[in-house]
């Protein structure tokens, strides 16, 4: 087939092969409101169908040799390497990504896969020492069956970083993305492999709604839930897994900072800070949530973060517009919502506050205080609460009071002591004289308190934890005898 027609997968989705369901739904672009394609929606039925062609791929797949799994890995890095524009192009259209942003999604989305084939030909286990006459080792093998869910916001890499290294350690996968970005989150994935050459029955995608989550969640016969997405829904995932005795790793929302010391270069501070609340809309997991700021550095910060939120605007990325819309009308209502009620509650708009369609404009927030929702609350949308300290340990209480815990970073004209306050930070990631949103294929990923379970995506050590089980091995030359 000519690589990633439309034609090919519009009404269908991938089942061991491009299929129709009986039903479809439509994708429509966030910036215009008008339909971009149509896939097919799967029940909780064709779940269980897909998972029971998975288990019998997956025997099959994981008795090949590693070096087979990180060709067909390195195939598909190459594909997206070719078609990085092809992505990029839906990443805007589709989950409004403005031309910087998706063409670093697409980037690492490649990135990922060219990782994972290296993490096929990891070491998978050790040499254990032994108190008696026999070889003794670990060794971690496939779980079997994945089931992944991915979210709306960076469709593409947030499916990846899951669904390569899971296939590249010996397993199948079941992935269900986003109703709102299935193709960018879906349907290139099932283009990219098949073309790679990928077995049939490894990767299945069953787009649909809660039901198809919750059917992938419930099935006996997927061991491991790699889900990331929102708090709440994770919070239901993993109490589910936990009494079905399933591993689910959850990577979720965060309310995190970027630490301003008395001794940041104004200038650059503002500057990072604008990246790390406006880029995607404020619609990223490690977003820069809350603007600690000295006292003696406030008034200039704020004035310079306003200064530079006021010089961008929000548009259609089609026309260049450096950010793009909010996904939907629900989400647009809620990032309204926090602003205006923070503002009842004593904040200050000082620019933006404002919105047309689904484009909020960038906003900065001032005289935000604990108590207010700006602050205590994940916005995920294009907005800068900045609140003043006095002291560096008033800030690090102001910053382990959230139960989020995903990314911090930390501005300082001396970047040691700024590092030595990462003992007292609870937080999973930690940019020192960086803002609080990045991510590489060979970095590990994830969060603590309600950003999640730890790190158990990106890298390859992390990779293998969340992917393959651990077994104990034991040989002896001869029969061992006992006393009875």
């Amino acid at each position: 087939m000519t690589f990633f027609e439309q034609a090919t997968w519009d009404g269908r989705t991938y089942l061991s092969g491009w299929r129709p369901t009986g039903a479809t739904a439509t994708v429509v672009s966030p910036s215009t409101g008008e339909p971009l394609a149509e896939y097919a929606v799967t029940t909780p039925e064709q779940v269980d169908l897909a998972v029971t062609e998975a288990v019998v791929a997956q025997r099959a797949w994981a008795a090949r040799p590693a070096t087979e799994r990180a060709a067909v890995l390195r195939r598909a890095a190459q594909l997206i390497d070719g078609q990085a524009g092809v992505l990029a192009g839906w990443l805007q259209t589709e989950a409004g990504s403005a031309a910087g942003k998706a063409a670093f999604e697409a980037g690492l989305v490649s990135a990922e896969f060219w990782a994972a084939a290296d993490t096929a030909m990891m070491p998978n286990g050790q040499l254990l020492r032994t108190g008696r006459p026999r070889l003794s080792f670990s060794r971690r093998l496939p779980v079997g069956v994945i089931g992944v869910i991915s979210p709306f916001n960076f469709p593409a890499i947030l499916s990846a970083r899951s669904i390569a290294p899971a296939l590249a350690l010996g397993n199948a996968v079941l992935h269900k993305p986003d109703p709102r970005t299935t193709v960018t989150g879906g349907l290139f994935f099932a283009a990219v492999l098949e073309e790679a050459g990928l077995p049939a029955g490894l990767f299945n995608l069953v787009p649909g709604g809660a039901d198809v989550g919750a059917a992938l969640v419930e099935h006996p016969r997927v061991p491991v839930i790699s889900f990331t997405g929102s708090t709440a829904a994770g919070r239901a995932i993993g109490k589910r897994a936990g009494e079905l005795l399933k591993r689910a790793h959850l990577e979720l929302g965060g309310n995190n900072v970027l630490l301003v010391l008395p001794d940041a270069d104004v200038a650059a501070a503002s500057s990072a800070g604008a990246w790390g609340s406006f880029l995607h809309q404020g619609q990223i997991c490690m977003t820069t949530g809350r603007h600690l700021v000295h006292t003696d550095l406030y008034d200039e910060y704020v004035a310079q973060l306003t200064r530079r939120a006021a010089a961008l605007h929000a548009g259609d990325p089609a026309d260049g517009a450096p950010l793009g819309p909010l996904i939907d009308a629900t989400q647009l209502s809620k990032v309204d919502a926090i602003v205006q009620e923070s503002v009842r509650q004593g904040a200050r708009i000082e620019t933006g506050g404002t919105f047309e369609g689904l484009f909020y404009a960038p906003t900065v927030l001032s005289a935000v205080t604990p108590d207010q929702p700006a602050f205590t609350d994940e916005i995920f949308g294009p907005v800068a609460p900045v609140t003043r300290y006095d002291t560096v340990d008033e800030a690090i209480e102001l910053i382990n009071s959230s139960e989020y815990g995903l990314s911090v970073g930390v501005l300082s004209g001396d970047a040691y002591k700024a590092f030595e306050l990462a003992d007292r930070i609870s937080t999973g990631i930690l940019h020192i004289n960086d803002q609080t949103v990045d991510d590489e294929a060979q970095a590990p990923f994830g969060g603590v308190g309600l950003s999640g379970t730890g790190a158990r995506f990106g890298g390859h050590e992390a990779n293998i934890e969340a992917f393959t089980e651990t077994q104990w091995v034991t040989v002896q030359g001869e029969i061992a005898t006992y006393p009875f």
